[in-house]
């Protein structure tokens, strides 16, 4: 028996042959993997170093010698990891470039009588199918409005109501601002937002239309893709024109319960755009528990940043003054108004 090797779209879709089995090393696949794979490393991250400093350095009989080396003890606990992972006498592999690494636990699943799909190019050709569905146009619609406006809450319940949504920030872990990593998990890398990311548009017509968040081009540490972030510039917006205090009130409800010291580091991050009075006032506030008071002097300074960046912008369908403060009705309102 044989592997089969597979274009990338019928690698994906060869759901009935189980989950795809990563065997790059942990450092690869922490680094960044095709979504629901799962880490079966064929060499941990100090043998691989090893294995490619020999390869550079003395020669390829020599990788390859050392790499049984570490394989002699492993191949059965290997081979049961791997098969544990099959459905149906069947199972995904890939590794880097298709090579190898596939290749030999390809071999060793084959010797049990399970069919190995192994991805041809190897993850390398993965990421070239994410970073061209980027450049695929879609119907997009951007929901715009300053901050506090409530849009993410406002995107979840067009979703519900069966508009196509993409959550940036929820893929990102981050709500965008110097305040955006509170409450949040780690971030992905970059390459894992973009793996993410082209998951969730495969599931997306591109003819239908499809919501998202405005944002800058970076999301924390997190930067959106040049080609998409090109067609969220050139897409329509629709604006909210939320009332000043409904989003001041949203944002005490959204921060008033993380402790004072991390509000603090936030604004340490924007001490130099508030400008060093400011920030020195709006840390006092914080401190002495004038929330409000804070959040205010916060707010003047980022509704100045966004007012700039909505009017530079020549893409304004659709101006939204919220006639409640329910992101559902706030929702239905919009698309009332867009009939």
């Amino acid at each position: 028996m044989h592997s089969l090797r597979v274009s990338v779209s019928a690698f994906l879709n060869l759901q009935g042959a189980g989950r795809i089995v990563d065997v790059r090393s942990p450092a690869e696949y922490s680094h960044a993997h095709i979504p629901d794979a799962v880490n079966v490393p064929l060499f941990s991250d100090s043998v691989r170093a090893e294995i490619g400093t020999l390869y550079t350095q003395v020669g390829r009989e020599a990788a390859i010698a050392r790499g049984f080396e570490d394989l002699n003890d492993r191949l059965d606990s290997l081979r049961t990891e791997v098969l544990s992972h099959a459905v149906h006498g069947a199972v995904r592999l890939h590794c880097w470039r298709g090579g190898m690494r596939s290749e030999s636990v390809a071999w060793l699943v084959a010797q049990s009588g399970v069919t190995p799909y192994v991805l041809d190019g190897g993850y390398k050709s993965y990421r070239n199918e994410v970073l061209a569905r980027f450049a695929q146009p879609y119907s997009l619609l951007i929901l715009a409005g300053m901050t506090g406006a409530g849009k993410t809450e406002v995107l979840a319940e067009l979703q519900k109501l069966g508009e196509q949504v993409v959550d940036l920030e929820g893929l990102a872990h981050h709500k965008g601002s110097a305040f955006g990593w509170l409450g949040e998990s780690a971030q992905p890398s970059t390459e894992q937002f973009e793996n993410e990311l082209a998951l969730l548009l495969q599931a997306c017509s591109p003819q239908k239309r499809l919501w998202l968040e405005d944002e800058s081009k970076n999301i924390g540490k997190v930067l959106i893709p040049n080609a998409w972030y090109e067609q969220m510039s050139a897409a329509p917006r629709v604006v909210l024109e939320t009332d000043p205090q409904a989003r001041l009130e949203r944002l005490l409800r959204l921060y008033a319960s993380y402790p004072p010291e991390a509000l603090v580091t936030c604004v340490e991050k924007i001490r130099k755009r508030l400008g060093g009075d400011n920030a020195n006032e709006c840390i006092r506030n914080i401190r002495e528990g004038e929330l409000a008071r804070a959040v205010e002097s916060v707010l003047a300074y980022y509704d100045k940043r966004y007012r700039y960046s909505l009017t530079s912008a020549k893409t304004r369908l659709l101006t939204i003054n919220p006639i409640s403060t329910d992101p559902r009705e706030v929702a239905e309102q919009i698309l009332s108004q867009l009939k």
